[in-house]
């Protein structure tokens, strides 16, 4: 197993004549030589060294029991566990939130706090990261040290970047989350240097409906009235 993947006792099942118990012991005696680090309870990994001591697997790697079940993808990783990597904050958190159609309550795994968003739309490998993007529109105001305004700044590149049959599922997927969130897409998608048929999520929207999202957009979403975002 290469360093920073992580395993659990039942990796080691498929050996012939490999009894649980025993593999549990094995695997704990290892922990005690230094060998490998335990994550919780059954969740074990071989750190990779640096010169500033053992490297944490990645996040992916350390829920990743809980975004796959039986080869299907159930789950992804959102909210604060991605606004670092995807350059919306420089804070790293120590909570790891998991897009889900099923939720459970948040709970303890090592250092980190496992919680839980709700997902309506079914969650695939080609969706998961126009999903992420739609749920930092949703949870805009609640980006740490950030701004929606620097926040808009950062989806306008990142949704840029997306080929126009991305675009189109982008839509598809946002026409089940808050009218608020349909809204700063529309104004987005507006502001794009692509051509996109947001009239479908125009007419999702209530005309008389404001939308607010705790900041003036109008200097960076010039579309920002026609939409509603106050």
């Amino acid at each position: 197993m290469p360093s920073g993947f992580v395993f659990g006792y039942k990796d080691f099942l498929s050996i012939e004549g490999a009894g649980s118990e025993a593999i549990i012991k094995a695997l704990n005696r290892t922990v005690k030589q230094g060998d490998i680090e335990k994550i919780s309870k059954g969740r074990f990994f071989k750190p990779e060294n640096s010169p500033f001591g053992p490297l944490q697997p990645k996040e992916e790697e350390i829920v990743k029991d809980l975004l796959y079940k039986d080869g299907k993808r159930v789950g992804y990783l959102t909210g604060l566990s991605i606004y670092n990597s995807l350059g919306f904050t420089t804070q790293v958190s120590n909570t790891l939130q998991i897009g889900s159609t099923s939720v459970r309550p948040k709970f303890k795994r090592g250092r980190y706090t496992i919680s839980y968003l709700r997902q309506k739309n079914d969650i695939t490998n080609q969706n998961v990261e126009l999903l992420q993007i739609l749920d930092i529109i949703r949870y805009i105001k609640k980006i740490p040290d950030s701004s929606p305004k620097k926040s808009v700044k950062q989806l306008i590149k990142l949704i840029n970047q997306l080929n126009s049959d991305k675009i189109k599922r982008l839509i598809a997927l946002a026409l089940v989350y808050p009218p608020s969130t349909r809204a700063l897409l529309g104004a987005i998608l507006d502001k794009g240097n692509q051509s996109n048929d947001t009239g479908v999520l125009k007419t999702s929207l209530n005309p008389i409906t404001t939308y607010k999202v705790g900041q003036d957009l109008s200097s960076v979403l010039t579309s920002a009235k026609n939409w509603n975002l106050i």
